[in-house]
């Protein structure tokens, strides 16, 4: 019996067995965090046919054993985590959850919960307990100070318990959650998220060309805006893919961003200035809280960098004219409706969504970077009312704009069909196109999200 108090400061003989059962991205972060923090007796494995690669490269490893598969991880661990994706975990459990130690806890790093809860309780023995988990961020961003969502859903206290000094090494912020509650704050903080950004790639891929390198979208919310669409891109298609078909919660809220989009920008081609104008102010309103006596919006302490802190990490440049002195004046700046983040907000609202509320309790770095730019826009009066008067009056990016409202409703379709496929072909298209951008804005992006974590907790 493993004492729930155990540590890394622990005698070997007194650690738990860990075992990671899938050693893709996030997998392969678990395991080396836990080992660095000091667990010694670490059992890992992939798919079989990945053996021989997995074990070459752990070779020699003081803490981590890699087994031929989940059998043999399963047998040996008193922690299981299954760190595969959510559309497979059924079929994975099915097959290795019988083999499971008695007594021992499982856990499920998959990023839907619904799937994995009616596997876990279909194929798990009944004398084993339930204690899952979840990591709100990327496998390229560090854990330190990020939520880790921890579900206890069939266990004791004292279980629990040793689930927190096992993941003890990541540093993360524990957040608490049932299943059914960790699978609506994923779809108010990621799912949409990531459909708004994937809808600018596919915009932008349509029209063949970088934007911010000819200085259409550069600096400011703009870097915001390419950075995460990029990174997003260079990861895999199936990061997103499961997160968004197998939530019901999160069709639901894609499905409203895409009428939220399609419904703005009808009413920017109608001109049509008062429905519009009262429209995006009941949405910040809502959102934000109103309005002070002096016109501006009262939030919270502001969330984004300023924009002169967020130039450092731009991709582009802007062009430089007027002021002589090598940057862009405002007057220069060419306007932007910013119609994403117009439906951002609006679709918030429509939804009852208070994405401060879960900012607080389970934010994702991208989901941060969204808020903040959302705010950023919608509390300041000057800068809304000329993201307005673009959008009614300015035609100078309209064409991308319907690019973007074909683009958001295209990924609400093809997630309500609920086809991997289809997700995965719209996925790379685009991915397929940015590709030789990657590098840099991997790098650049990494930088961004790392430098508004920091002025969060400062």
């Amino acid at each position: 019996m493993i004492r729930p108090s155990v540590s890394t400061d622990s005698p070997i003989e007194e650690q738990p067995a860990i075992g990671v059962i899938g050693m893709g991205a996030m997998g392969t972060m678990y395991a080396h965090y836990l080992a660095l923090g000091g667990w010694k007796k670490i059992y890992v494995c992939d798919q079989p046919s990945g053996y021989e690669a997995l074990k070459a490269k752990y070779e020699g490893h003081e803490s981590i054993t890699v087994l031929r598969d989940g059998h043999l991880v399963s047998r040996i661990a008193d922690f299981i985590m299954y760190s595969v994706e959510a559309e497979y975990i059924e079929r994975v459990v099915a097959e290795y959850g019988p083999s499971t130690k008695y007594g021992a806890i499982v856990s499920g790093q998959t990023s839907v919960k619904a799937p994995e809860k009616i596997a876990f309780e279909k194929y798990l023995p009944p004398d084993v307990e339930i204690v899952s988990c979840h990591s709100l961020h990327g496998p390229t961003i560090s854990p330190v100070g990020q939520p880790l969502v921890l579900i206890q859903h069939r266990a004791s206290d004292d279980s629990l318990h040793l689930v927190e000094n096992i993941l003890r090494p990541l540093k993360s912020r524990y957040v608490y959650l049932s299943y059914e509650d960790h699978d609506v704050v994923t779809a108010n903080t990621q799912a949409v998220t990531h459909a708004a950004f994937l809808s600018m790639g596919s915009a932008w891929s349509n029209e063949m060309e970088y934007p911010w390198e000819t200085g259409n979208y550069v600096g400011g919310i703009e870097t915001v805006k390419v950075n995460i669409m990029l990174r997003l891109y260079s990861n895999k298609w199936h990061v997103y893919a499961g997160l968004a078909i197998l939530n019901p919660s999160a069709r639901m809220q894609i499905n409203q961003y895409a009428r939220s989009t399609t419904e703005i920008f009808k009413l920017m081609l109608a001109a049509d200035d008062a429905s519009l104008r009262r429209r995006i102010y009941d949405a910040r309103d809502k959102v934000f809280g109103g309005k002070a006596k002096d016109g501006s919006v009262t939030t919270r302490a502001p969330i984004l960098l300023s924009e002169d802190i967020l130039d450092r990490f731009t991709l582009g440049q802007r062009p430089s004219r007027s002021n002589g002195n090598g940057s862009c004046s405002p007057q220069d700046k060419k306007a932007n409706s910013h119609l994403s983040l117009l439906a951002m907000v609006d679709c918030w609202a429509r939804l009852d969504i208070q994405p401060f509320v879960h900012l607080d309790l389970a934010a994702t770095p991208i989901f941060r970077m969204l808020l903040g730019v959302s705010e950023y826009l919608f509390r300041s009066q000057e800068r809304l009312d000329n993201a307005i008067n673009a959008a009614l009056y300015d035609t100078t990016y309209r064409a991308n704009d319907l690019e973007f409202v074909v683009a958001a409703r295209g990924w609400s379709q093809c997630i309500s069909f609920g086809s991997f496929e289809l997700y995965q072909q719209r996925f790379m298209a685009a991915s397929n196109f940015f590709e030789p951008r990657f590098e840099d804005a991997t790098k650049l992006g990494t930088a961004m999200l790392q430098a508004i974590s920091d002025s969060s907790r400062s």
